[in-house]
């Protein structure tokens, strides 16, 4: 089960920013109250009458402005989806909440399968204060190469495990933080102390790389992920070792391995990463 990453959230953010963005909320419906994390039902029907005036994305979470001062958190987690569809058209039982719009025939849906997803509503102000906001890292297509590099000092854990951690970068997960180490060429299990500077520079550009064609390609759609107006990805057809373990490697056609790392599924080739 793999969870939408940075480049799934900004893709989900930017196929709803054009379609609501500026949308006034007509009601409301709320189908399951325990989506709601850290906030009263109250607090969220107070949103009816509000105009949302930006959606954004942090780490591998949806936020959406209102003029009201507040932000509204979605944490899609494993299966959750946000989308917009017709009215008209029904919605199944995993269907957990419905925003509907004045004057508009599209409704906003948030859909979760596992019911691992939340949604939380703070003051935009305190966004830096709020769980899991303000434990995390730097966005990654924010930092520069010098600036990537200076968060290695003083760090000696494997290089897969310090890529995952939420609080050193925001977004990467399993799929792209393998698909970056097969591009730099680096184990997965290399200790980050062991790293040189001109891999973490190869690293650092294997990031740029690979998180912008994932984003050009709308996300990467293995199980659940769809982009807000309910249409798969296609980075799928692009990734190079994340879910083809015994499959040829692209470069040296030697099979795919896959081996857990903190608990956690990592496909590499040991022949164009080499463990030393």
């Amino acid at each position: 089960m793999t969870m939408p990453e940075l480049p799934e959230a900004e893709t989900i953010c930017r196929s709803l920013r054009r379609r609501i963005k500026g949308k006034l909320i007509k009601d409301i419906k709320l189908f399951w109250p325990f989506l709601l994390k850290d906030t009263e039902p109250e607090a969220l029907l107070k949103w009816v009458g509000a105009r949302l005036v930006q959606i954004r994305r942090r780490g591998k979470m949806i936020l959406i402005d209102s003029d009201r001062q507040e932000t509204l958190l979605v944490h899609l987690k494993m299966t959750g989806q946000l989308y917009l569809a017709p009215v008209e058209e029904p919605g199944d039982k995993h269907v957990r909440l419905i925003i509907e719009f004045e004057g508009d025939n599209l409704e906003l849906r948030f859909r979760d399968v596992r019911k691992f997803g939340y949604i939380k509503i703070f003051d935009t102000s305190r966004e830096n204060l709020v769980e899991p906001l303000n434990r995390l890292g730097p966005e990654p297509l924010d930092l520069s190469a010098d600036e990537f590099i200076s968060l290695f000092q003083g760090r000696k854990e494997r290089i897969k495990s310090l890529l995952l951690r939420q609080d050193f970068l925001a977004g990467l997960g399993n799929i792209y933080s393998d698909e970056i180490l097969f591009r730099a060429g680096i184990n997965p299990e290399r200790l980050t102390h062991s790293l040189s500077r001109q891999e973490l520079g190869r690293l650092y550009r294997a990031m740029i790389i690979v998180l912008a064609q994932a984003i050009k390609y709308r996300g990467t759609s293995v199980r659940d992920y769809r982009d807000g107006l309910g249409e798969a990805g296609s980075f799928q057809n692009h990734l190079r070792v994340y879910g083809r373990e015994g499959e040829s490697c692209y470069r040296c056609r030697r099979p795919i391995k896959r081996k857990k790392i903190v608990s956690r599924s990592t496909y590499f080739c040991p022949h164009c990463q080499p463990s030393g």
